[in-house]
């Protein structure tokens, strides 16, 4: 079996599918993406399709490390997510070929099904309560909202009441037990970040994200004397040499690699192996597409560190196509009790609506994430 094409196709909201072909009829799906750079992402996907295009797709391992190694610079968002879906599609194309899962290729199942989270409240985060609510009624057991805006160096504590208040009110609505992911999203400074979260200690979060930056990591050992609430950190970090120091400095308790930007299954499996050894959690990013949510499944399926799959069903970016619209069967994705199935069919487990791809990718999309600014007019963290 030989590849002879990839094709990139950009889809609305702010999505990415890759399609490889082989000469024995076979394809594979893949979801290379950074949001916000996703043409920039489809443009090193066709110049690695070079080296690609000819070469016996089951040789997985060599061509991650070739693609990872032989362009002399690497690493980064735009290098990792593109080999990312490659790797997706490959394995998709491996276990379709086999007639297997992807799970089952990686050692078979130890688990069934993954627990799931939902967004909630939108980037400036309001109504959390209400809307912690309703996911609630449809069956989640566990919610993720930003917990505040931009925020300052040094900021006022009426912002920091304001983020109580907003964890209080769904905790007040749905109990002690309810999971409540707080994601401070890059947003914060170390200053800001140790009153945030100690004030936040009482409300028993289920975890905290990205309470600094990931190139501020040291700042967490301040932050972890403040508080015992778990801390998660990883979907800006792209290899496991980037998540080699955070393991190493013992300053998170959950790391958040994304299949879809740290390297593809291959490469996240041996992320998610080194957190093991660890003792640290894993809880893998995801507000993307399908083609990257059946590739985290297929990952938490034989992952023994994962405990809750982040996921983008009915997400604010998500505006004009959501998650299941780019699937000939939804039902593979079966939401039920706050779990989601693992998809058990070839490949990745799933069967993706090509015709309306290639309708969406006439549409396309430039999505950007906004650029916000402080009253002073500086820049501020989104």
């Amino acid at each position: 079996m030989k590849i002879t094409k990839l094709t990139t196709f950009i889809v609305p909201p702010r999505w990415c599918f890759l399609k490889i072909e082989t000469d024995e009829g076979i394809s594979g799906w893949g979801e290379p993406v950074v949001e916000g750079r996703a043409l920039s992402v489809a443009a090193l996907v066709g110049e690695l399709a070079d080296y690609l295009v000819g070469q016996d797709p089951m040789r997985i391992e060599d061509h991650w490390t070739v693609l990872y190694r032989g362009g002399f610079y690497r690493g980064g968002a735009i290098h990792m997510s593109a080999i990312a879906g490659i790797d997706q599609a490959l394995w998709d194309i491996k276990g379709r070929a086999l007639n297997q899962p992807v799970h089952q290729l990686l050692g078979g199942p130890l688990r069934d099904r993954m627990r799931v989270y939902s967004w909630i409240g939108g980037d400036r985060p309001h109504d959390t309560a209400a809307a912690a609510r309703a996911c609630a009624e449809r069956g989640f057991t566990a919610v993720k909202m930003n917990g505040t805006e931009e925020m300052q160096f040094v900021d006022s504590h009426a912002k920091v009441d304001a983020v109580l208040a907003r964890v209080q009110a769904i905790r007040d609505a749905l109990g002690p037990d309810f999971g409540i992911g707080v994601d401070f999203h890059g947003r914060v400074h170390k200053p800001m970040a140790k009153v945030l979260a100690k004030e936040l200690e009482p409300l028993r979060p289920m975890f905290i994200e990205e309470p600094v930056l990931s190139e501020n990591a040291e700042a967490l050992r301040d932050i972890r004397q403040c508080c015992s609430i778990p801390i998660a950190l990883g979907e800006r970090l792209f290899s496991r040499w980037d998540f080699k120091h955070i393991l190493e400095a013992g300053v998170v308790d959950i790391v958040q690699p994304d299949p879809s930007h740290a390297g593809g299954i291959t490469e996240t499996r041996k992320i998610a192996a080194m957190a093991e050894a660890y003792d640290v959690a894993l809880a893998l990013h995801c507000p993307l597409g399908p083609v990257a949510l059946a590739a985290n499944l297929q990952l938490d399926a034989v992952c023994y560190n994962a405990f809750i799959q982040e996921q983008s069903l009915g997400i604010h970016y998500n505006q004009g196509s959501d998650l299941l619209d780019y699937l000939r069967d939804p039902s593979v994705f079966d939401y039920r009790d706050g779990f989601v199935a693992i998809p058990g069919g070839p490949g990745l487990g799933i069967e993706v609506d090509e015709e309306k791809v290639i309708r969406m990718a006439e549409v396309g999309h430039r999505w950007r994430n906004p650029v916000w600014r402080h009253a002073d007019g500086s820049f501020a963290e989104w």
